[in-house]
C-alpha cells in the first residue's frame, strides 16, 4: 500500500470513528450480501462523507434514520452526487436489522382509510384474496373515497356510474376494466355488509371484454431449445432453473419467484404452489426441472438466511422478485437472438400449454396444468390447432346457402 493511500485509508478511518462499532460490523454484513473487497471500501468511504455532514448537521447515532431524511435534499443531482446518500440508507438498513435504530414505517393507505382496511381484511377472509390483488383495488377505491366519500348513502346507481366514467376515461380497454372490477367488488362487500341496497354493483358499467379474439404468443419448441441453449454453465445455473420452471410447468413469473424450500417435494417428486384465490395445488416435478433446480442449489445459490429459492446473484443478495424474472426472460432472448413483440415471462407459459395441445394434451389437461378456474380461460389455446379449435366451435346456427 502506497503512503497516499494508507493516509487516505486512516483519514476516512478517523473520520467514521465516531460510528463505530457499527461501522465494523456493517463491513461484514455487506461482505455477507456479497459485497465484494473493494466494494465494500468504497461504501465505507462514501458512508465518511455523508458521516461528514450529519455529524455537522447535529444528528447523533440515535438520529441517524432522521439525518438520512434531512441529507435527502443535500446528497441530489448525478449518480455520483446521489452516492453518499444511497451508503447512507445501506448503514442505516443495517442499524435497523441489528436492533440499534427503530425502523421507521410509512402508514399504509390501509391505516389512512379504515374503510379500505375493513374492506381488505374481509376480502382475505371470506374470498380469499391476495395481497398483491388488493394492491391493485386500493389506488381506485381511495380516489373513489375522495370522489364520493366513506358513507355508502352517497353511493347511488348514478354517482357510481359517473365515476367509473371518468376515473376510465384517460385509460385504455385494460386498465378500464381493473377500475370496473375494482369497484364492483367495494360494492359487492357492502351489499353483503347491508351497507348498500342489494344488485348496487350493477351499476359498474361494464367494458369490452372480447373473449378468445386473440392468439396466444407463444416460441417454437427450437426456439425454446435456443432459449434454453443461452442458459448452459455454472454462471447460469439460476437462469436455467427459472427458464424450465416457466418453460416446461407453465408456471407465472410470481410463482417462481415466491418458489421457497417447503413448496418442493423432493421424495414424491413434485411443487406445491398457492395460486390465485390462495388456491394450493401442487404439480409433478418433472427430471430435467429438477435437476436444475437441484444444480443450483447445490452448485450457485449464495447462502442467505431465507426461504424463497431464487436469489439475485450481484449484491445485495435477495429474493427474486417477479420484475427480476421477466429481466431474466429477457435477457435469455437477447442471448438467443431471438425477435418477438411479446418479451416476457408469460410467453414461456403459453409456449407450454401450446407444446402440451401439440404433444397430444387434451384442453381439460392443460388447463389442470396451468390451474385456469374457468375452462374458456383454457379453450384461448384451441386457436392454435384447427383440430383443437374443433371441440370448442357452436355450430353454425344460420340457413345453408341456397
Amino acid at each position: 500500500m502506497t503512503k497516499r493511500k494508507y493516509r487516505h485509508r486512516r483519514s476516512v478511518d478517523v473520520r467514521i470513528n465516531w460510528l463505530q462499532p457499527h461501522v465494523d460490523g456493517f463491513k461484514h454484513w455487506l461482505g455477507r450480501r456479497n459485497y465484494s473487497a473493494a466494494t465494500i471500501v468504497e461504501v465505507v468511504r462514501l458512508l465518511a462523507l455523508w458521516g461528514d455532514w450529519v455529524r455537522a448537521a447535529g444528528f447523533g447515532v440515535e438520529t441517524l434514520a432522521v439525518g438520512l431524511n434531512a441529507s435527502a435534499s443535500v446528497f441530489k443531482g448525478s449518480k455520483t452526487a446521489r452516492a453518499p446518500q444511497g451508503a447512507a440508507a445501506l448503514f442505516v438498513a443495517y442499524l435497523c436489522e441489528c436492533d440499534v435504530l427503530l425502523q421507521e414505517r410509512a402508514s399504509s393507505l390501509e391505516e389512512a382509510w379504515p374503510a379500505l382496511a375493513t374492506f381488505g381484511r374481509w376480502m382475505r377472509e371470506q374470498r380469499g384474496i391476495k395481497d398483491s390483488t388488493l394492491n391493485t383495488y386500493q389506488p381506485v377505491l381511495v380516489d373513489l373515497f375522495i370522489s364520493l366519500g366513506t358513507d355508502p348513502v352517497a353511493y347511488t346507481a348514478a354517482s357510481i356510474r359517473d365515476f367509473v366514467l371518468e376515473r376510465a376515461k384517460p385509460h385504455g380497454r385494460w386498465r378500464a376494466r381493473g377500475i370496473a372490477v375494482a369497484t364492483r367488488a367495494y360494492l359487492k362487500y357492502l351489499v353483503a355488509m347491508g351497507q348498500c341496497p342489494v344488485g348496487r354493483e350493477h351499476a359498474v358499467p361494464s367494458f369490452a371484454n372480447w373473449q378468445l379474439a386473440t392468439t396466444p404468443r407463444f416460441l417454437s419448441q427450437s426456439d425454446i431449445d435456443r432459449l434454453l441453449a443461452t442458459c448452459d454453465g455454472e454462471s447460469r445455473l439460476r437462469d436455467r432453473a427459472v427458464m424450465l420452471l416457466l418453460a416446461r410447468l407453465g408456471l407465472r413469473a410470481s410463482e417462481v419467484a415466491n418458489l421457497t424450500f417447503a413448496d418442493i417435494d423432493w421424495k414424491n417428486g413434485r411443487i406445491t404452489l398457492v395460486g390465485k384465490v390462495r388456491r394450493e395445488e401442487w404439480l409433478p416435478l418433472s427430471q430435467d426441472v429438477g435437476e436444475a433446480m437441484l444444480a443450483y442449489i447445490e452448485r450457485a445459490r449464495p447462502r442467505i438466511a431465507t426461504t424463497r429459492v431464487l436469489l439475485t446473484d450481484i449484491a445485495p443478495i435477495r429474493p427474486v422478485s417477479r420484475i427480476a424474472v421477466r429481466c431474466i426472460v429477457r435477457r435469455a432472448l437477447d442471448r438467443a437472438g431471438i425477435e418477438s413483440i411479446h418479451r416476457g415471462a408469460h410467453m414461456l407459459r403459453h409456449s407450454a400449454a401450446t407444446a402440451m395441445l401439440r404433444s397430444g394434451a387434451s384442453l381439460a389437461g392443460v388447463g389442470a396444468v396451468l390451474r385456469h378456474r374457468s375452462p374458456s380461460t383454457t379453450a384461448l389455446y384451441a386457436k392454435v390447432d384447427i383440430g383443437l379449435l374443433s371441440e370448442i366451435a357452436q355450430p353454425w346456427g344460420g340457413r345453408l346457402p341456397c
